[in-house]
């Protein structure tokens, strides 16, 4: 019972991520392209890093107690490399958080009448703003989702940090969007990734291996050099 509470602790996590995150991504382009209102890239994606970040912190302080709040398959790997977590666990977390995923996308759909934008990530020119092959792409989201999850991984390995570390990772999470927005929408997040791409199609659907594995292989280094640094500590 304890189990099914926290994949569905991680369903809701993700969803409100997609919605909240993505949503916001899919309203600020939307209302400048309708309007034609020239707002400057910066000030789009600060506002876009934000909606993902106050996302995080939403759900941790609600279900962290509950699942951890994870809402990342990226996460869920470090966690599980660094034994905080059975392989059991992992595979239901990560279904759940993939199913989230895809119902926050169907939510968005249903919201905005349409599934041409759901923000999904992607790389090449016309998608990506700075027009990056799948290569650059690839690197830039495994470097960030390095970044990422060893933060997670670091404040979540002392007891003592629980009252901050739903805000840390927050703020962790707006700073590799702050810097991976221009490059893939950035990603660092599988299921963030499944979601929008599964019901947008197309190219965001053909580009999504790129999402799917540079992260996990992020979370991967992430997860060794925490076990071999600091756990090796405890």
């Amino acid at each position: 019972m304890e189990s099914i509470k926290k994949y569905i602790a991680e369903f809701i996590g993700t969803g409100v991520l997609v919605v909240g995150g993505c949503g916001t991504a899919v309203a600020i382009n939307t209302v400048t392209a309708a309007h034609k209102i020239d707002l400057p890239t910066s000030g789009t994606v600060l506002v876009i890093a934000l909606a993902f970040g106050l996302s995080i912190i939403a759900m941790a302080y609600s279900i962290g107690n509950v699942s951890g709040c994870h809402i990342n398959p990226a996460v869920s790997l470090g966690l599980l490399i660094n034994g905080k977590m059975t392989v059991k666990d992992f595979i239901g977390y990560v279904v759940a958080q993939c199913l989230g995923a895809l119902a926050g996308a169907a939510g968005l759909w249903s919201i905005f009448g349409s599934n041409a934008s759901l923000g999904a990530n992607g790389y090449g020119t016309g998608v990506s703003a700075l027009g990056i092959g799948a290569l650059s792409a690839a690197v830039v989201e495994v470097v960030l989702t390095f970044i990422f999850v060893l933060t997670v991984l670091g404040v979540t390995s002392k007891v003592e940090n629980g009252a901050v570390a739903g805000v840390v990772i927050a703020l962790a999470l707006v700073f590799v969007h702050l810097i991976g927005i221009p490059f893939t929408g950035t990603s660092v997040n599988p299921a963030r990734s499944f979601g929008p791409a599964v019901l947008q199609g197309g190219t965001a659907l053909r580009q999504l291996y790129v999402f799917i594995i540079a992260p996990l292989v992020g979370a991967a280094l992430a997860g060794l050099v925490h076990k071999f640094l600091i756990a090796k500590k405890d």
